[in-house]
């Protein structure tokens, strides 16, 4: 792929949620590339020097003390000023380096919103076999709900234009805000949303998944999601790009 305009990334806002992630936070943001419209760490109180190595890098921290998954990435949208979000963890796991290739493809596809799948290439020793298994359940369970064609329900990585908020009911403040962000963004925008397969590696520190109930709470999520009452309101984490 050719070379992705400047004038793409300067409209490009990271969000990269961390908590205690000192020790991997400034390699992700290192491995980014150059000339971002801003780097965006939504930190839930670290107390192990996150911030200040964030910082040190240049990016702008955001501290979010209510506790969520989905909540830090609540407060990061509303924060960006980027008309093209891209999000990924602290932890190292994801290709940051391929965040530009990725808001390219957006652009020259004239896509609305890309996720990234992990489990295509992953190699063994990047995920548990409990957690290959419980994505594999939860992917499933997201295709036949839903009908999204998501190999990886749970990736956290994705590229979208801000514009797509407008459309998305989200209603999570946990784990399964991963899997509802598809779901909405999949079924508003049809035929304009794409997976791509990613490396995903071994992380760097301590995971802060709870495997078994956190599955759990994200299996309950989906079935409420499908045959609950509609909750939340659409459109709710929509901002203009700030200039």
């Amino acid at each position: 792929m050719p070379p992705v305009p400047l004038d793409l990334l300067a409209r490009t806002s990271v969000v990269i949620p961390t908590l205690n992630e000192a020790a991997s936070i400034g390699k992700v943001i290192e491995e980014l590339p150059k000339g971002l419209l801003e780097v965006l760490i939504v930190d839930g109180n670290s107390t192990d020097g996150t911030q200040s190595e964030a910082q040190a890098r240049g990016a702008r921290v955001v501290v979010e003390p209510r506790k969520g998954y989905g909540r830090a990435y609540k407060t990061g949208f509303l924060e960006a000023r980027g008309a093209f979000i891209a999000t990924l963890d602290g932890d190292l796991t994801y290709p940051a380096e391929r965040v530009g290739e990725l808001v390219g493809r957006l652009d020259e596809g004239r896509l609305d919103f890309i996720t990234c799948d992990r489990l295509t290439t992953l190699r063994r020793e990047a995920m548990s076999g409990k957690h290959r298994f419980g994505n594999f359940v939860l992917s499933l369970t997201t295709r036949v709900l839903f009908g999204v064609p998501v190999r990886d329900s749970q990736s956290g990585m994705w590229v979208f234009r801000r514009e797509v908020l407008k459309d998305l009911t989200l209603t999570a403040d946990g784990m399964p805000f991963s899997e509802e962000l598809k779901v909405e963004a999949f079924r508003a925008r049809r035929g304009r949303c794409l997976e791509v397969p990613i490396e995903y590696r071994v992380r760097i520190g301590e995971a802060v998944l709870s495997t078994w109930s956190d599955g759990f709470h994200n299996l309950a999520f989906l079935f409420g999601k499908r045959f609950g009452r509609p909750k939340g309101t659409r459109g709710e984490l929509y901002g203009a790009p700030q200039p």
